[in-house]
C-alpha cells in the first residue's frame, strides 16, 4: 500500500522531470507550475489506488489537465514586447535560439499532437504507454506522430533546430 513517505518520495524524485514535461505542453513556465501542482493534487487523491510505476498516471493527469485548461483558455492575453533583464550576462539570445526555435515550432503543432511528441521523444515512453496516457489507440498515436514530425519537417525554425542538434 502506498503511503505518504512513497509520494513524497516520488515527488522528489520526478518533480523537475515532470515541471519541463509541463513546460513542454504548455510553454509557459508559471503556467507549467500550476498544471504540475495540480497534477500531483489530484494524483496525491488516488495514490492508494495507483500501481506499482505512478508515472503513466500522472502523465495522463497532465494531458488531461492541460487539454482541459487550454479549452477554457482565456484568449485576450497580449504579450509584452520587453523581456525582463537577463541574469546571466552574454548572449543568451545565441545560446537558446536554436531550443526555442524547436519549442516554437512544437509550439504551432496541435495540443494531441504536442502531447504524442513530447511523450515520445522527450519521456521516451513506448507508443502502448503513450496511448494509455493520453487515452487514444496505439495506432492513433502513431498516425499522430507522424502527422507531427510531417509538420515540424516543413517547418523551416524546426529543421534548422533539428539539423544543428538542439538540446532538450
Amino acid at each position: 500500500m502506498r503511503d505518504r513517505a512513497d509520494f513524497e518520495r516520488y515527488v522528489e524524485q520526478r518533480s523537475a522531470r515532470l515541471l519541463r514535461t509541463a513546460y513542454l505542453l504548455c510553454r509557459d513556465w508559471a503556467t507549467a507550475e500550476d498544471l504540475l501542482q495540480t497534477a500531483l493534487a489530484r494524483a496525491w487523491l488516488a495514490w492508494r489506488r495507483v500501481g506499482a510505476n505512478p508515472d503513466p498516471y500522472v502523465y495522463r493527469i497532465l494531458t488531461n489537465t492541460h487539454a482541459s485548461w487550454w479549452r477554457r483558455r482565456w484568449r485576450g492575453e497580449v504579450a509584452t514586447g520587453e523581456l525582463p533583464d537577463s541574469a546571466c550576462p552574454g548572449d543568451v539570445a545565441a545560446e537558446f535560439g536554436t531550443r526555442d526555435a524547436l519549442r516554437a515550432a512544437l509550439a504551432a503543432l496541435p495540443a494531441k499532437q504536442r502531447a504524442v511528441i513530447v511523450l515520445r521523444y522527450f519521456e521516451d515512453l513506448p507508443d502502448e504507454a503513450i496511448a494509455g496516457i493520453v487515452g487514444c489507440s496505439v495506432a492513433t498515436v502513431r498516425s499522430q506522430a507522424s502527422r507531427a514530425l510531417a509538420k515540424l519537417r516543413l517547418d523551416p525554425a524546426a529543421r534548422a533546430a533539428i539539423e544543428t542538434g538542439s538540446p532538450s
